[in-house]
């Protein structure tokens, strides 16, 4: 079994209804009287490796693989320096596919032409900002170079070895304090930065859905300074 198959396979669950299905906190937005929702896609893209090899030796995944993320420039408004998905919001008329695509396109350069586009996920709701968020799976066909375009957009695009983010030695729960509360996350320590938030619960439920998790140490707290 390959690990497009197993992506395709549960695409394929996903449309039979026969996935498991996500948490259903994720799937409802509270929003305030006068807010409106805002839709967005993000592109969840796996490939073979590039010339970048795993550092994890632990057979905890193919040895081939490894999935497209960026950082967000510290800059921003919304989720300043997070690690994500290449994504944005979805005009009007577009599909969450179109969307997901141009979005790759325009922060990271790749060509869309080169992108097996396997299906969309459920939405999933991202409180902050009001988003309802659809990830599109996708694998990477014939891969083309991928860089920053706009450095008042993101400050790093990278491609990190799946194998890495399964590392049981990689995986923390990421804990951040606002207005009193404090959230935790599962999160992924790799190629530097904390891969947390709401692309560390989508990468976490993602493996977990494949069967590709391994036991990890949810004991081990991270701090994250907003």
């Amino acid at each position: 079994m390959t690990a497009r198959q197993d992506l395709v396979d549960l695409v394929a669950a996903v449309v039979a209804g026969t996935a498991p299905a996500p948490d259903p906190r994720w799937r409802e937005l509270a929003v305030e009287p006068g807010e409106r929702v805002r839709k967005a896609a993000v592109l969840m893209l796996f490939g073979a490796l590039d010339n970048v090899p795993a550092v994890s030796e632990k057979l905890l995944a193919p040895a081939d693989l490894d999935v497209l993320l960026l950082q967000r420039a510290q800059t921003l408004d919304d989720h300043p320096g997070q690690v994500a998905f290449p994504g944005g919001g979805i005009d009007p008329g577009e599909s969450v596919v179109a969307a997901a695509l141009r979005e790759a396109e325009e922060e990271t350069g790749l060509n869309p032409a080169g992108v097996d586009v396997l299906g969309a996920m459920p939405e999933l709701a991202l409180p902050r900002g009001n988003f309802l968020v659809t990830p599109v799976l996708a694998w990477w066909a014939a891969q083309s170079p991928v860089r920053v375009v706009d450095y008042g957009e993101s400050a790093q695009v990278f491609r990190v070895p799946v194998r890495d983010l399964l590392d049981p030695d990689n995986r923390v729960m990421a804990t951040v304090s606002r207005a009193g509360q404090t959230f935790q996350s599962p999160a992924f320590t790799v190629n530097g930065v904390v891969v947390w938030g709401f692309t560390g619960m989508i990468l976490n439920q993602l493996f977990e859905q494949l069967g590709w998790a391994v036991p990890w140490d949810r004991a081990r707290l991270y701090g994250i300074d907003v």
